[in-house]
Order: C-alpha cells, then sequence, then structure tokens
C-alpha cells in the first residue's frame, strides 16, 4: 500500500504539471519541462492553418447532405433534413454498415422524390461517399469513437461536417478536429440540440438583455435512466455504450446539459473553461441491476463497472464564475439537465422552469409572473419556425429548430451559430474528469482550442442572422 501510494503522489504531481496545476507539495519538475508540457497540451497553430471562428463561405443555395449512420439518431436527422427538402436541402447519400437501417430512411426519402445513393454492408463505404462530388455536407450519427476519424476524414475531402454529441472522447480528438478544421477551412459543428429548446433560448435570450445581471455561478447535467437501453443491444449495437461504463469513470456525457450554460456564459467569446475538478460517487445501481436481468445477457451479474452512479465536475472559468455538471444515467432520479444559471438580478432553474428576480428574494416567481418574462424573452426564432416546430418537432421542437438553423447558415454563407472551438471545449469535459478522478479529484486545466481568441468578446449567430 506505501509502494502503490507512493507511486500515486508521484504520478498525480506529474499529471498536475502536465496541466499547470501542481498539487499540495508542489512537483520536483522543473519550470522548463512543465512549460514544455504545457505547450504540448496547447500548441501553436501549425503553419498553414488559420482560425475559423466567424467563417464564412460561399452560400450554397441547396445544401447537399449524406447522412453517415441511420440508428437511433441518424433517422431522426435524416427525417428533419428530409424536411427541408427541396428549397433548403438535398440528402443525396446515405450510409450505414447494417443493411437493415437502410429502409426505414429510403422509403420516407423516396416518398419526397430523393433518390439518394446508399453505401450500405461495407465498413469502408462512407469514405467513398464522403469523397462525392455532390455532397457539402455530411452529417455524423455514430457511436462515439467513431466521430472523429468520420469527421476528419470528410473534412480532409472539403465537406462541413455536422456531428452527434459528443464530438470527441479524447483531448487528442478534440485537437484533430480543431487542426483539420482549420486547414481545410471548413466547418465542424456538434448538433447539440439543447441549445435551441425553448426554454434555453429563452434564458438564453434573457440574458443577452441583461435581466440576469452580472453571471455568477450555474448547474448543467444529464440526468437520464438509461438501464434499460445499456444492457439492451437493441439500443447500441455491440453495446457500445456500455462499454465506457466499463473502463471510464467520469462525464461520458457532459454537452447536453453544458451547452446552454457555455452559451448564457459566453464561453470562447469573451470568457473561457479554465479549469476543472471531478469526483464520482460508488457504482452500484449498475451491479445490482446486472442480477435482475436474463442470464444469457453479456452483463449479467457483472460487478467490474468503474463508472461511478454520479460524477460531479466542477469547472470554473477564466471570469471567477463556476460550473456544476452532473451525470447520473443509472439511478431512478427524475430527468433533468437542471439548466440552472445564476446573477446579480435573477436566477433560474429547470424541471421544472422556475425563475426568480432580486427584490422578490425566497420565493419563485408565480405563473402569470413568469408567463410575461416568456412572453416578452422568449427568441424570435421559435415563433418565426412554429409551423415547422408543430410539423416536425424532435425533442419538443429543437431538433427542428437546429436543423433548421445549420441547413440557412449555409443556404446564406452565414457563420455557424457553434463552432469547432465550441464542440471541443464542452466535449473535452469527457477526458479531463476522467484525469483529474484517476489522480484524486486533483484540479485539471482546460485547454484553450482558440489559442487565445477567447478573449474576444462575440455574440452568437442566433443573435445577429435570423
Amino acid at each position: 500500500m506505501n509502494h502503490q501510494r507512493r507511486n500515486f503522489i508521484k504520478l498525480s504531481s506529474a499529471t498536475a504539471a502536465w496541466f499547470g496545476l501542481a498539487p499540495a507539495g508542489s512537483s520536483k519538475i522543473p519550470f522548463s519541462q512543465v512549460e514544455e508540457l504545457l505547450n504540448r497540451q496547447a500548441p501553436e497553430r501549425p503553419q498553414g492553418q488559420a482560425s475559423v471562428i466567424n467563417l464564412r463561405k460561399a452560400p450554397l443555395g441547396q445544401v447537399k447532405v449524406a447522412m453517415l449512420g441511420l440508428g437511433n439518431r441518424g433517422t431522426g436527422q435524416a427525417k428533419l433534413v428530409n424536411a427541408l427538402f427541396p428549397d433548403k436541402a438535398k440528402i443525396t447519400a446515405i450510409c450505414d454498415m447494417r443493411d437493415i437501417r437502410i429502409p426505414p430512411t429510403l422509403d420516407t426519402l423516396k416518398a419526397s422524390g430523393q433518390t439518394p445513393v446508399v453505401y450500405s454492408g461495407s465498413k469502408d463505404g462512407w469514405m467513398e461517399m464522403c469523397r462525392r462530388d455532390d455532397v457539402d455536407l455530411v452529417v455524423i450519427c455514430t457511436p462515439w469513437d467513431d466521430h472523429v476519424p468520420m469527421a476528419v476524414y470528410a473534412m480532409q475531402q472539403g465537406k462541413h461536417v455536422a456531428i452527434e454529441v459528443p464530438a470527441a472522447m479524447t483531448l487528442q480528438g478534440c485537437w484533430d478536429l480543431v487542426n483539420t478544421a482549420e486547414q481545410m477551412q471548413v466547418n465542424c459543428m456538434m448538433l447539440e440540440n439543447v441549445c435551441y429548446g425553448d426554454e434555453e433560448l429563452w434564458v438564453l435570450n434573457m440574458v443577452h438583455h441583461g435581466v440576469f445581471g452580472t453571471l455568477t455561478y450555474g448547474e448543467a447535467a444529464y440526468i437520464h435512466n438509461l438501464k434499460d437501453q445499456l444492457f439492451g443491444s437493441e439500443h447500441y449495437q455491440h453495446n457500445w455504450r456500455m462499454a465506457y461504463h466499463l473502463k471510464q469513470d467520469g462525464n461520458h456525457y457532459p454537452t447536453h446539459g453544458l451547452g446552454p450554460v457555455a452559451q448564457y456564459m459566453s464561453i470562447n467569446r469573451g470568457d473561457k473553461f479554465n479549469h476543472l475538478v471531478s469526483m464520482s460517487s460508488l457504482q452500484a445501481s449498475l451491479s445490482e441491476y446486472s442480477k435482475t436481468v436474463e442470464t444469457t445477457n453479456e452483463f449479467y451479474n457483472r460487478t467490474d463497472f468503474v463508472h461511478g452512479d454520479m460524477d460531479n465536475t466542477l469547472v470554473k472559468t477564466a471570469m471567477g464564475r463556476t460550473i456544476l455538471i452532473q451525470h447520473d444515467v443509472v439511478t431512478p432520479r427524475p430527468y433533468s439537465r437542471i439548466n440552472a444559471l445564476a446573477g446579480t438580478k435573477a436566477y433560474h432553474e429547470g424541471y421544472p422552469s422556475r425563475l426568480a428576480i432580486a427584490g422578490k428574494d425566497h420565493e419563485w416567481l408565480d405563473e402569470a409572473a413568469v408567463k410575461e418574462y416568456q412572453d416578452k424573452y422568449r427568441h424570435p426564432i421559435w415563433d418565426k419556425l412554429k409551423d415547422g416546430i408543430a410539423k416536425n418537432g424532435g425533442h419538443g421542437g429543437m431538433d427542428f429548430v437546429q436543423m433548421y438553423r445549420l441547413i440557412d447558415c449555409l443556404n446564406q454563407g452565414w457563420p455557424l451559430d457553434m463552432d469547432v472551438y465550441d464542440a471541443t471545449a464542452w466535449s473535452s469535459i469527457v477526458e479531463l474528469s476522467k484525469i483529474s478522478i484517476e489522480l484524486g479529484s486533483i484540479p485539471v486545466k482546460c485547454p484553450d482550442f482558440t489559442r487565445g481568441a477567447w478573449e474576444e468578446k462575440r455574440q452568437l449567430g442566433i443573435f445577429q442572422n435570423i
């Protein structure tokens, strides 16, 4: 035990030095080596690359889309693109390794008059699809570990990419996305649909109009009991999602709750994630549940899950704000993204949505008062797209709003609402939380994927071009 403890302390010191925050007792590593390690973590931009902040490309009158992955999310995303055919978008190709996943999407597209080329049954068919001349945008809805290699390859072919969440599961993957987008000067957007929710855009609009005053802290979460899905292979092919519970602790899925809070706080647009600390509870729910499933289930009676039932990650920003991010997909806790935001003049908390205003302390506003704020500050895009939202839905309409905005920005040649720096900052929490936990919940510095450009205050596109 003493030998293990000495190794742990040594490893903690070295790793903390790597991330720029040595733990108590300090590391013996020379400053020159610490500086070298930090430079590796936030490298200078290589020659031939340029920032893609506010990237503008030639307008695309009709965006030609290739759908990569037609599982749980891909099928729905294809329907949303189909809803924008023919005026704004057209699906020219679809791809899934599993032949069985092709007909539902293909039938829907044919019914609308679309005849996409089909790639199926081959491990490399997606690469051929990405090389097509009649593709402007590749929408990637595949398992997590495939996101980065597929996005990088598609961008290398000159295509814009939109990736399901999280965009990357490792820091190296995050840098690969940033560097490729900068090399090729193309868009790389993470499909964080919650940023387009009615409640989230309402809160964002109140922030934009100063209702909250000075922002101080927020809370974000992904609380969603997924035990049945995790133990059932029909939801995640080859149980790829459960594999993460067997190999990695930390926050596997931070962006649904974090994305909106990061936008409230202008992360990468005047503030940035500075460092974080993460810790998880013991693991109990999956082991107990594993005793109740069929004995033929590959996870029957397993006790080797490493992901704690609840992960808490606390982020400090450069401006001194704090964000608590929770991840729990195994307990009976009701669904929540928390969506809490505190300022000097107001406080909001979701599930259910509640609002408190300074001067009316110790109580939430009543329903009528909240409605007044909702009517006054509801983001106008929800009124603009109300017919499309009602017809196409998708998580209450947020999915349709997101797809419309993505395609419309490409139609108009506008910068996208979210860029590769947002995708990577939010996704980096996955590995950063893992590292913090493995080393005794030490502080871990967050990379600056913008390479210093975060200090420039910028408005989100959702307030500039609608």
